[in-house]
């Protein structure tokens, strides 16, 4: 590339396609907590951590289908697995231990959005005391 270094610092945003705007804004907003930043036409706008989600309007299913998954992180996934459920979240993989490592545990669990996108919780947390 002719001796010129791209200077990339990092993900600022990710957007996921939606079919309903509205609902999907709910379902993020008040469901997943995250705060609510901004709307414009066909755009929502929200912060998870320090990563801007833009949820865009896509009426065509097929572009819909190839969302990535997005890890949230949080604090214990058993507890954000729990608290999920008991907002009526479709589970589709429980949070599970994935890896031990050094100095802690990695656990995954997976779940649908309100446009049956698959994301997931992520939790690097201290083992379980014995």
């Amino acid at each position: 590339m002719g001796g010129t270094t791209m200077e990339i610092s990092g993900v600022a945003q990710v957007a996921v396609p939606v079919a309903d705007l509205a609902r999907a804004h709910a379902f993020y907003r008040d469901v997943l907590g995250l705060t609510s930043l901004f709307e414009a036409p066909g755009m929502a706008f929200l912060m998870a951590g320090n990563l801007r989600l833009l949820l865009g309007l896509e009426p065509d299913p097929e572009k819909r289908r190839h969302c990535s998954i997005l890890y949230f992180r949080v604090p214990d996934a058993a507890r954000a697995e729990s608290r999920l459920r008991a907002r009526g979240v479709e589970i589709t993989g429980p949070a599970h231990l994935v890896a031990r490592m050094p100095d802690h545990e990695l656990w995954i669990g997976f779940f649908r959005d309100s446009e049956g996108n698959v994301m997931a919780i992520l939790a690097e947390q201290q083992p379980a005391s014995a």
